[in-house]
């Protein structure tokens, strides 16, 4: 009987999602085919080859240098604040603190949820209107998004960590901080660099992307010269957004290739 219950489930379940993938086409009118007709493929050809070749002059590409660096500059300082602050609503978010009033742990959810359910390119939009334009509303930006995902992560990851060791040393007359920093975080070192670096990665690209509200870097580059239909140059800042992006993908891996043979 509970195996049929559960075919049924299973078969319900199968017919909801499939229900709602149809509705999803319907409602956007999904046609891809629409792409690879006569007209779109012409379309696009044309549009492509606005593009080459890039635009190489010096003062441009001394530019798109300078531009790079912001947007390295601020996946980095984002990043590096947002491991400290979400590791800071980590802790409470968590159930490590047994005896810790739920208010507190709801409160430091409640927090990181908020953080990470804004888009990056909604939090530059509302922080240039009191930071102004330029890195700085960007860097906040990346910095309150990560905040919230690594919170969320690094909570996770601390409610599922071996608690052998934190009795042993609770048994032995530790307090909860001394538990946390020499039980808790050696265990967990390695996973909480994968995640930021994960996220260090991922912010590298949508810094190349805030420039879009006015939040510094190749982006903002790019929706300039877009918006001047200089496509020669467009080109050159997202050739540029490439290299960025592959060099800290390299960098990125040989750092996790070091903590994994360690």
């Amino acid at each position: 009987m509970d195996e049929k219950k559960n075919n049924l489930k299973s078969f319900l379940i199968f017919i909801s999602v499939l229900t709602g993938i149809s509705l999803s086409f319907w409602k956007i009118d999904f046609s891809i085919f629409s792409l690879f007709d006569y007209k779109s493929i012409n379309i696009i050809t044309d549009f492509i080859r606005e593009f080459f070749p890039p635009n190489l002059e010096k003062e441009f590409v001394f530019g798109v240098l300078i531009a790079s660096w912001e947007t390295f500059a601020m996946s980095i300082v984002s990043t590096f604040f947002a491991s400290f602050l979400g590791l800071l609503f980590a802790i409470p978010a968590s159930n490590f603190q047994k005896g810790a009033p739920n208010f507190i742990r709801n409160s430091s959810r409640l927090i990181l949820n908020t953080l990470r359910s804004i888009p990056e390119l909604v939090w530059a939009a509302l922080l240039i209107i009191s930071a102004g334009l330029g890195p700085f509303s960007g860097t906040l930006a990346l910095l309150l998004h990560t905040s919230g995902v690594l919170g969320r992560l690094m909570a996770e990851a601390i409610e599922n960590v071996d608690k052998e060791p934190s009795k042993i040393l609770f048994a032995n007359g530790a307090n909860g901080l001394q538990i946390f920093f020499y039980s808790t975080l050696p265990q967990l070192l390695p996973q909480f660099m994968s995640y930021i670096l994960y996220r260090w990665e991922n912010n590298i690209r949508v810094a190349s992307v805030l420039g879009v509200v006015g939040a510094g870097g190749l982006g903002q580059m790019l929706n300039f010269n877009l918006s001047l239909f200089l496509m020669d140059k467009s080109c050159t800042v997202i050739v540029a957004m490439i290299l960025l992006v592959l060099i800290v993908d390299v960098f990125s891996g040989c750092i996790r290739k070091g903590l994994t043979h360690r």
